[in-house]
């Protein structure tokens, strides 16, 4: 048995274990189109009917203007502006920023992509999730509008670290 002092504690047993080898890649799903969305949810009907029902006094603006400060903090530096005003006051800012979530990203996950950078990554990743999200500014509001998939379906490791060069994107 050895001992080590790992800040203060005293770790205890056989560090000599082995890393189990990670299993095969699960075969490629077939797809016809890497840069056509697929597993497309719009909440565009649910949007309409929370904007219904916030201007018909049945809901409170804080449910729906409410935004995280790093969230608005994204939308100031990496937001592209939307087409329309903003649903709840009516301002000429409101942007949206395209979150990217996957297994295959590693350290990439949870970043925003301007959408013309997603056609290139489609032939980089097997699947990534992409949120589209609308923020506004100005009185906070932040609706999730749409998530969809992209990638050409073949199973790759995630990317294992972040290049120097990708360190202040």
């Amino acid at each position: 048995m050895r001992r080590e002092s790992v800040r203060g504690r005293v770790a205890r047993g056989d560090s000599s274990k082995k890393i189990p080898k990670r299993g095969p890649l699960p075969s490629p799903e077939p797809v016809s189109d890497p840069k056509k969305p697929r597993n497309v949810v719009d909440y565009g009907l649910s949007r309409a009917a929370d904007i219904t029902n916030l201007h018909r006094g049945g809901a409170l603006s804080s449910d729906f203007c409410e935004a995280d400060p790093y969230l608005l903090k994204a939308a100031k530096f990496h937001g592209e502006k939307a087409t329309g005003n903003c649903p709840a006051c009516k301002g000429k800012k409101l942007v949206e920023l395209n979150y990217i979530y996957g297994d295959e990203l590693g350290p990439y996950a949870g970043r925003i992509r301007k959408a013309s950078e997603l056609p290139g990554m489609c032939n980089k990743f097997g699947e990534f999730r992409v949120y589209v999200v609308e923020v506004c500014p100005d009185c906070h509001w932040n609706y999730l509008l749409r998530k969809f998939s992209l990638g050409d379906g073949t199973p790759r490791r995630a990317v294992p670290s972040i290049p120097a060069e990708d360190l202040l994107d």
